[in-house]
This record gives structure tokens, C-alpha cells and sequence, in this order.
């Protein structure tokens, strides 16, 4: 019988009588114990891979100065400043976005509408807010449509480059 086939409850009663024969027979006990040691450790799990989310963070820097935006100390400036930049950053920023994304809304009702879910939605699409009380069907407002990516297309890196490196110095020479 395959491993994957036992069910829990034969499980179960083989682990109660492992315990009890690990327990009172000396020889089993060695003889599991050599076992458990020759099991190979679990390979560990691959590092995830920051260099896309670098990519995506070094063009939106490119096209709209994102990190230089959020790095600057706004407080000092008038308001009428700091919209002004904003509107650069955005127009930078979404075209992009819209030039390497495509970005659509998780829901397709408008903001502000009732909205029903069933039992078994998707927690990673919708999440709940406010007061969050006993189970589906849930009936709510919409208060944000969500936003899914439904293409990325990155720019293929050539030749050796440190994706760590968000946006390069400038030094201007005279």
C-alpha cells in the first residue's frame, strides 16, 4: 500500500503502537532511531528572487522618479509644490506601468455598490473590513474595486547588471 494511501485513522493506530514499541522494546527502538537518521534532510526551500519587483521598482524610478519622490522631505514645501510633482510622478509612473502591466480591477461593480459574496470567495481577491461577523454569505459595500495584474512584462536584463541598483549617480562633468 502506497504511503499516500494510508488513511488517518490507520495512522493514527500505527503511531499509538510505534509509541508503545519505541517505548518497551529496546531493539525496535534502535532500529527506528537508525532509520530516522538516514532520512535525508528536507532540501531547504529556494530564496525568493527579488530581481523582478527590482525591475518594476527601477522603471517606475526611470519614468516617473517614484523613489526620489517618496525619499524627498515634503513638509517644507507649499502645497501647490508638491501637487505639481505629484502630477509628474503619476504621468511618469503610469505610462510605466501601462507600457510593461496590464492592470485590471478585481471587481467590476463600481465603488459604492452592495455587493453579495457567497460562501467559498476568493479571501486573496476580497478582503473584509469592518464588521466581520459569522460567515458567508457576506453582504457589504464596496469601498476599494482591488487591482490584479493580469500581465507583467519586464525588460530583459543584458549583460551583467546589479539589479540592486534602483537607479544609477548622476555626475554631471564640465
Amino acid at each position: 500500500m502506497p504511503d499516500s494511501d494510508l488513511s488517518f485513522f490507520s495512522r493514527l493506530l500505527f503511531a499509538w503502537a510505534c509509541f508503545f514499541r519505541v517505548l518497551f522494546d529496546a531493539r525496535f527502538a534502535g532500529r527506528a532511531w537508525s532509520v530516522r537518521n538516514a532520512l535525508p534532510a528536507p532540501a531547504p526551500a529556494p530564496a525568493p528572487d527579488p530581481t523582478p519587483a527590482l525591475r518594476l521598482l527601477s522603471l517606475l524610478q526611470r519614468e516617473g522618479r517614484l523613489i526620489d519622490f517618496l525619499e524627498q522631505d515634503v513638509s517644507s514645501f507649499p502645497d501647490a509644490d508638491i501637487g505639481a510633482a505629484a502630477r509628474l510622478v503619476h504621468e511618469g509612473c503610469r505610462k510605466a506601468l501601462r507600457a510593461h502591466a496590464t492592470i485590471e480591477p478585481v471587481r467590476s461593480e463600481p465603488e459604492g455598490a452592495a455587493v453579495t459574496l457567497a460562501a467559498g470567495f476568493d479571501a486573496d481577491a476580497v478582503k473584509l473590513v469592518g464588521e466581520v461577523r459569522g460567515e458567508a454569505p457576506y453582504r457589504g459595500v464596496l469601498r476599494h474595486r482591488g487591482w490584479r495584474a493580469s500581465r507583467l512584462e519586464l525588460p530583459r536584463l543584458v549583460g551583467q547588471h546589479d539589479a540592486n541598483v534602483l537607479a544609477p549617480a548622476e555626475l554631471e562633468l564640465s
